[in-house]
């Protein structure tokens, strides 16, 4: 199956480029962050739902990934929590040198 989409949110503050994310029926274990010069991806792993008859079937239990674009001067490091199905991710300013992933906190 492939990974759907993700709409996000994305704002800047002082410190940093926040990214929002809806991520339904997923845990912080199973998302992973990576950090790129220039770019940020985030992806949740597949959790399966017991198999049911659906009425309406318009989304699936995980299997999501997205890549944003990142503008120069953001990179440094990443500050993440997962609550509530939703992903909120803080790149700090400050340029990466090197690619990285991480994992988000539960809040």
């Amino acid at each position: 199956m492939r990974p759907q989409g993700v709409p996000v949110n994305i704002y800047e503050t002082s410190a940093a480029l926040v990214v929002v994310a809806p991520l339904p029926a997923v845990t912080a274990d199973d998302v992973t962050i990576e950090v790129r010069p220039g770019s940020l991806r985030f992806w949740a792993s597949l959790r399966s739902a017991a198999p049911r008859d659906y009425l309406v079937h318009e989304w699936e239990y995980g299997g999501y990934e997205r890549e944003v674009n990142l503008p120069a001067g953001f990179g440094a490091s990443v500050e993440s929590s997962l609550a509530n199905g939703q992903l909120a991710i803080r790149v700090l300013r400050g340029e990466t040198a090197m690619p990285f992933t991480t994992k988000p906190n539960n809040a």
